[in-house]
């Protein structure tokens, strides 16, 4: 068996605590790990397996060190350039593990959900591994506990126990459809996990959607291969139609399965949902941080700073550096409608948040104004930023903690705590860590532009060529 991870996301249903640059499952929302560490944990006992992970190409540095930071075998990770949905990912996915010299089951799970009841999962995983290692492609389908309306539903052939077979697939219903699937039963929540062997949902994929899978061969055949980093190629992948794997195959295929489980289930979805799935106090209070609430109730609070909630009931409140969400509990998922109005002006808070992390380290603006902007800069023990120019903007470093190595032009020198040093325009520069701690500096930038597209790189260790430090 090998476990496939889905980590896409366009980081808009938790905003603004999660970002496009920083989406859900890479934040630790509920307990101490992220989600996707979490995901990891649930799967790796069942197989041993190195996973295959599907993400995006920015997030690829995030995927690897939160991976290593829980002992994961390491990973192979496939960067896709563009989001087409689930068909494209899992299809890739199938290709490279035929491609590592097997043909394994496939365990394919989102990377941003919740399962309270890991042992559960794992008896269903085993529960339905020889009805997949039979030819069927088994979905996971949640026994539902309310008739919700912003999950779609798998009814399943029969009343029997144990995996069955698909009868259909139904869109997300309005209340009252859903009220009539929870009294009927036989209808379960579509959990978007699924197991089969990989040439079995490659060959379903040829059968039905054979551009996809065409386009996706393309792509994965001129992959250009960087360590553990597996690129494919962006015109081809870019070519691909977005199609998730229900509509290419499960809502054709006749070899579509169901195993029913009740597992302690959430996509945290919304700001609700992880109301839902937290540990709440006497007068249903859910919170996060450094919260005080007095005379509320059924709220949830996300603090970063002191929040304080008095007299309020049902609603959202989440702190980030940089913005603040205040929402009625059962208006959340109106929080797209604010990303996307930032986006249309073009706000940064869309994507980045105010700490941004990168492959060495990161860096925290914490504070612009006309001409100038200060940010505080921590690099990790070994790391380097790449050999670089600015043509609008001049720097000035002050160490607050560890050893800088810097290199201006033709000299290089290191820097230690109290000491600075100052990076004319146009000067081809580089910071490096070599100690054993993390480096920590101050740098304060000075010019008639500041953006992070003023940027020339002439090495890069980490292969990037994009804006940005």
């Amino acid at each position: 068996m090998r476990p496939v991870l889905l980590s896409g996301g366009s980081g808009t249903r938790l905003w603004p605590l999660s970002r496009e640059a920083y989406p859900k499952q890479f934040l630790p929302l509920v307990g101490e790990q992220t989600m996707l560490q979490a995901t990891w944990e649930r799967v790796g006992p069942l197989s041993g397996q190195a996973p295959i992970v599907v993400a995006n190409e920015s997030h690829r540095f995030l995927v690897a060190e939160q991976l290593r930071q829980v002992g994961a075998p390491v990973p192979r990770i496939l960067l896709e350039p563009v989001g087409r949905n689930t068909a494209p990912a899992i299809a890739v996915a199938a290709m490279q593990a035929l491609a590592d010299g097997d043909d394994p089951l496939l365990l394919v799970l989102p990377s941003d959900h919740v399962v309270a009841n890991v042992d559960a999962f794992r008896a269903a995983v085993r529960e339905a591994s020889p009805a997949a290692a039979g030819g069927a492609l088994v979905t996971f389908g949640i026994v539902p506990t309310m008739p919700e309306t912003g999950f779609g539903y798998i009814e399943a052939d029969g009343a029997a126990n144990g995996v069955r077979h698909v009868k259909r697939f139904v869109e997300k219903p309005d209340s009252a459809t859903a009220q009539r699937y929870l009294d009927a039963g036989g209808y379960y929540w579509n959990s978007g996990m699924f197991l089969f062997r990989a040439s079995r949902v490659l060959e379903e994929l040829a059968r039905f959607r054979p551009d996809v899978v065409a386009a996706c061969r393309s792509a994965f055949d001129s992959a250009k291969r960087d360590g553990d980093f597996v690129r494919l190629e962006a015109d081809a992948f870019a070519a691909c139609p977005s199609d998730s794997i229900d509509y290419a195959v499960m809502e054709r295929t006749d070899a579509a399965m169901v195993l029913p489980v009740d597992i302690g289930w959430n996509d945290v979805g919304s700001w609700s949902a992880l109301w839902d799935v937290t540990e709440r106090d006497a007068q249903g209070n859910a919170h996060h941080g450094d919260v005080i609430a007095v005379d509320s109730r059924n709220s949830y609070a996300y603090a970063t700073k002191l929040v304080a909630l008095v007299g309020v009931d049902d609603l959202v409140v989440v702190d980030t550096d940089d913005a603040v969400l205040v929402a009625r509990k059962d208006k959340v998922q109106q929080v797209k409608d604010v990303v996307a109005q930032l986006k249309a002006a073009q706000r940064t808070q869309v994507a980045l948040h105010r700490e941004v992390h990168r492959p060495w380290g990161s860096y925290d603006s914490v504070d612009v104004g006309d001409g100038f902007q200060v940010k505080r800069i921590k690099v990790k023990p070994g790391a380097s930023l790449s050999l670089q120019s600015h043509a609008h903007r001049a720097e000035h470093w002050i160490v607050v903690r560890g050893v800088a190595r810097v290199t201006r032009n033709d000299d290089v020198y290191d820097l230690r705590a109290n000491e600075s040093t100052y990076i004319p325009i146009g000067a081809k520069h580089r910071l490096e860590n070599p100690g054993t701690q993390m480096l920590e500096l101050i740098e304060v930038q000075s010019g008639a532009y500041l953006g992070e597209d003023d940027i020339v790189r002439y090495d890069d260790v980490y292969g990037r060529t994009g804006n940005g430090a």
